[in-house]
Parts: structure tokens; C-alpha cells; sequence
């Protein structure tokens, strides 16, 4: 490793073999929230996260989050009012690590096929499944993901929940990790935004929807109250199922209740993340109406 000539005086990578660069590359392979050989996500416990793209890494400066280390292109740091520029500078005045790399190295360091000039690392801390549960929020509903396997789908969730005001996520082991990067880029900074919960068990949402008397309400294709008819003024826990095989059996005994999205024919449902929205939607329509 060498120092880059400029008066930032920051360090320059020049080998993909680089630790560092590894160091990236092992979290890009991050993206479910529980598996062999992957970093997990602990409530209470701050893990590694990796951002890619200027606007992500913006949202967790602006959201406090620390940022460990940053890898910044060459060519886009020598326009000093680049918006990379002011990223690196943030990221040095905070105590953070930046380094710069040509664009062979980046491609190497992003988990996309074409890096949009900077890939940070920084830390996040996952939720408690209680903290979440007991949120104090504008709209108190709760979503909780079981085996929901998209990462994008997870992160689309996430976001819809920030945009809508909920009290927080929880994402049970079997589904995408929440705190993966494809996760991260899906929802856009909202992770950084309310109490996200990963690897919680479904009987550890029981105990805790029932120590904060939340009701258990799955998200069912039919069947279910009609969308319109639910009262999602109340503290609810909105269950969604995997994108293919949806709730279990097991599952479903155990909630209080099922909605249904009304569709027309022969539409039978909706991707989870567009559900998802709909159901946020309308409790926010509740709420406020």
C-alpha cells in the first residue's frame, strides 16, 4: 500500500489481493440472515455492513452510523466538488478510513457490475425483537418477515415501512439478511432509519407480541378480512410468508387473525413487498383519515 500524492494524503490500493479488498468481497457474499459461513446479525451487537453507491453511503452519514472504511475512485476524487470528494472528507472528518483505488480495484471491492465511485464499510446495530415490538411510532404496526428469501424484496419492505411511518421490521431466520448489501441498496438508507430486528425465531415474536400485547395478523392471498375491514389503528404485527411457499401451517395457528389484499380475478397475489406497501398504506390511510 502507498500514499496517494494529493494533499488528502490517503492511502492507495493498487492489488485486488489486498486485505482489504478481501475484506469487501467476503461481505458482498453476504445476503441471508442466517447460513453457513456468512457474518450473522446480532440484536445488541454492531456487524460489519457494506454500502455501495453515494447516495447509501450519504444516508448512514446522515443517520450517524460509523463508517469504518471507504474505498473512493481516483479519477472521481480529483474533482474536489464531486459529490465523492465530500463523501471522503466526511467519512476522514469522522474518524474513518479512506482509500483510493483505480477502477479495476473498485470493481473488485463493489458487489455490482458497474460502481458508481465509492464502497464503504461501515457498522450497523440490529434491533432487539422486544425494542421493535415496542417501538413508540406514529403508526403502530409492526412487519415481520418469515422466510422471506429476496434480499430486494426485504429491502423494498424496509423501505416502505420508513416511507410509512411503522414501528419497525423484524426478519426471522430463514429470510434474506436484512443488513446484506443487495438488502441495503434496496432500501435506499431506510434501514438506518427505524429498529430493524435480523435472525429473530417466530416463537421469539410470540413471546414478545404477547409481553407488549400486539396482535399477530398474517398476510394470507384469501380468506383473510378484507384489507379495508381491518383495524390497523391498533398495535398489529403484520406476518408475511416466503415468496413462493408463503406461511406455514404452523404459522398460521399461531396469529390471531389473517388479511387478505381484495384482487380482481384471476390475479391470485402480489409480490410481498407490494403487499407490504398496500397494507402500510392503508393503516396509514386509517390513521390519519
Amino acid at each position: 500500500m502507498e500514499r496517494h500524492n494529493n494533499s488528502q494524503r490517503m492511502e492507495r490500493i493498487t492489488s485486488r489481493q489486498n486485505a482489504i479488498v478481501k475484506r469487501f468481497r467476503d461481505l458482498a457474499r453476504t445476503t441471508r440472515a442466517s447460513g453457513h459461513g456468512e457474518q450473522t446479525s446480532h440484536a445488541g451487537h454492531a456487524t460489519d455492513v457494506l454500502l455501495d453507491g453515494e447516495h447509501l453511503v450519504q444516508e448512514a452519514l446522515a443517520c450517524g452510523i460509523k463508517v469504518d472504511v471507504a474505498a473512493v475512485s481516483e479519477r472521481q476524487l480529483a474533482n474536489v466538488l464531486s459529490p465523492i470528494a465530500r463523501i471522503a472528507h466526511d467519512i476522514k472528518t469522522r474518524g474513518g478510513r479512506v482509500v483510493t483505488v483505480g477502477e479495476p480495484v473498485l470493481a473488485a471491492m463493489s458487489p455490482v457490475q458497474h460502481p458508481s465511485g465509492v464502497v464503504a464499510i461501515a457498522r450497523a446495530r440490529p434491533a432487539d425483537v422486544g425494542v421493535v415490538m415496542s417501538a413508540p411510532s406514529d403508526l403502530p404496526v409492526v412487519l415481520v418477515l418469515a422466510g422471506v428469501q429476496d434480499p430486494g424484496n426485504v429491502g423494498a419492505i424496509v423501505r416502505a415501512a420508513a416511507a410509512f411511518g411503522a414501528a419497525g421490521v423484524i426478519v426471522t431466520e430463514g429470510s434474506a439478511n436484512p443488513f446484506s448489501w443487495k438488502a441495503l441498496r434496496g432500501a435506499m438508507g431506510a434501514t438506518f432509519r427505524i429498529p430493524i430486528a435480523a435472525r429473530a425465531t417466530f416463537p421469539a415474536v410470540i413471546a414478545s407480541a404477547q409481553e407488549h400485547h400486539v396482535r399477530l395478523v398474517a398476510a394470507a392471498p384469501r380468506g383473510g378480512t378484507p384489507l379495508p375491514q381491518l383495524d390497523l389503528t391498533r398495535r398489529l404485527a403484520i406476518v408475511f410468508g416466503g415468496e413462493g411457499a408463503g406461511l406455514s401451517p404452523r404459522t398460521l395457528t399461531a396469529v390471531h387473525a389473517t388479511v387478505t389484499i381484495p384482487m380482481h380475478e384471476p390475479v391470485e397475489s402480489l409480490n410481498v413487498a407490494v403487499a407490504a406497501a398496500l397494507i402500510l398504506y392503508e393503516a396509514s390511510r386509517q390513521r390519519t383519515s
